[in-house]
């Protein structure tokens, strides 16, 4: 009886997942609808703990409005913090700026600098990363979290294994990306041979938004732009 059971709840699960298809199918599409309008973006990552005092809030809203004057719009994942900062200097600046929020226990609001027709509301984390990869020019990464270190690290496999296009990762605050970056070269790479040398050099380190903006001005350097694919 207890086996008849199990078999019949798995069963149920089944069912229900086959029908979670065509949610998830939605967002996609929905998602595809919105994202396909915007035009050429970069991506800024961090914590959503980061406060508007804090240095690195500063410098991402510096590095949003730069973005925004060498005729890009910004993208964040809409919430507080780093995302805050981003989506409020593409506002100031008077550019596109984009919010992919997520439905989470905590942490995340959307931020009041979104565009009101790009504040977007996702229930499914891939589908939201899969907007951040084929929308986005480029990633601008500041300190943050695991959210973070998953978005660096899943842009920078898609690339490694040509999955997508390959387009600026550029790590903002040698201090805090240091010892991160060191680790990749003297384990992964020196002690276990796990990457190849030339993935190195997907990844940028700066430390100021002169610095940024050179990087994408100089790797599109006024080549056609579109979705990575």
């Amino acid at each position: 009886m207890t086996q008849d059971k199990h078999h019949k709840r798995w069963n149920e699960i089944k069912t229900n997942d086959s029908w979670a298809i065509f949610k998830i199918m939605g967002e996609f599409v929905y998602g595809f609808e919105k994202m396909g309008l915007i035009g050429p973006c970069v991506s800024i990552f961090g914590s959503a703990r980061t406060k508007s005092e804090d240095p690195n809030y500063l410098l991402a809203e510096k590095i949003s409005k730069r973005i925004v004057e060498a005729g890009y719009g910004v993208i964040t994942g809409g919430g507080p913090g780093i995302m805050e900062a981003g989506n409020k200097g593409a506002n100031l600046a008077g550019g596109t700026s984009v919010g992919l929020n997520i439905d989470l226990p905590f942490e995340q609001h959307d931020n009041p600098y979104i565009d009101s027709d790009k504040n977007l509301d996702f229930d499914y984390f891939f589908v939201r990363k899969v907007m951040f990869v084929k929308y986005s020019q480029g990633f601008v990464v500041m300190p943050g979290g695991f959210g973070t270190l998953d978005e660096l690290f899943e842009a920078i496999t898609l690339i490694q294994t040509h999955k997508i296009e390959k387009f600026p990762i550029i790590l903002v605050g040698t201090t805090f990306w240091k010892g991160l970056l060191d680790w990749i070269k003297a384990t992964l790479l020196d002690d276990y041979a796990n990457i190849s040398a030339k993935d190195m050099d997907l990844i940028h380190l700066v430390d100021t938004e002169d610095e940024v903006v050179s990087i994408l001005n100089s790797f599109y350097n006024g080549s056609a732009l579109s979705p990575n694919f």
